[in-house]
């Protein structure tokens, strides 16, 4: 039983020979130029999209790491005005900055953040 199962299996079952039905060409089955032409402009438009997303999320990047640098410097530079006191972190007369809770500092939290415009998506529109 076994040897039977493996020569059915083994032995290949004879095809037709491929033929359309009678009445169809091969023109009538195939997308012809048509098809070519339809098939070549996605391929197309698919790649320019690709080639305009990569180069708007590198764009973001830039933006975002520009965005960090200047904090980074306001931030340095907010730390180089403070006014040396005891030792401690505050004015020497005990005066408080406008927007804070603590004796000393820059105003608003992050030394001198809140001085950032809101973002609302329309930076650099139409500049180049």
């Amino acid at each position: 039983m076994h040897h039977l199962l493996l020569a059915l299996a083994t032995t290949p079952a004879p095809s037709p020979t491929p033929s359309l039905r009678p009445g169809l060409s091969e023109d009538q089955v195939t997308p012809g130029m048509w098809g070519f032409i339809m098939t070549a402009f996605f391929v197309l438009a698919t790649t320019l999209l690709i080639v305009d997303m990569v180069r708007r999320i590198r764009r973001v990047r830039y933006r975002a790491q520009v965005e960090e640098e200047r904090l980074a410097a306001i931030a340095a530079g907010a730390q180089d005005m403070e006014m040396p006191g005891d030792g401690a972190s505050g004015a020497q007369d005990g005066t408080q900055a406008p927007g804070t809770n603590e004796p000393g500092t820059l105003g608003g939290p992050q030394g001198g953040a809140d001085l950032r415009t809101d973002r609302n998506g329309d930076e650099g529109r139409g500049q180049r």
